[in-house]
């Protein structure tokens, strides 16, 4: 089993550009139930990479940690299974 999580991240604000401090990650668009399938994201040697299906431009920054974000509050988190 994989030993972390990819993190999720929306556009529900509709920026052009997100920063990141992930390198791997999975953009959903925006916020159920408008979000678009749910697509992995490898920014590989380049700090910046921008998603096929809605055009959010995500750039990485080394002095974010973990799931933090700019503009804040764009970690999308799966709703757990009642």
């Amino acid at each position: 089993m994989a030993g972390h999580v990819v993190p999720h991240f929306h556009n529900s604000a509709g920026v052009p550009t997100i920063t990141v401090a992930a390198k791997e990650f999975m953009c959903v668009g925006a916020l159920p139930p408008y979000d678009h399938p749910h697509v992995f994201l490898d920014m590989g040697s380049d700090d910046e990479i921008i998603c096929p299906y809605c055009s959010t431009l995500y750039k990485f920054n080394a002095k974010l940690h973990g799931t933090e974000s700019v503009p804040p509050g764009c970690l999308y988190e799966t709703p757990v299974a009642a």
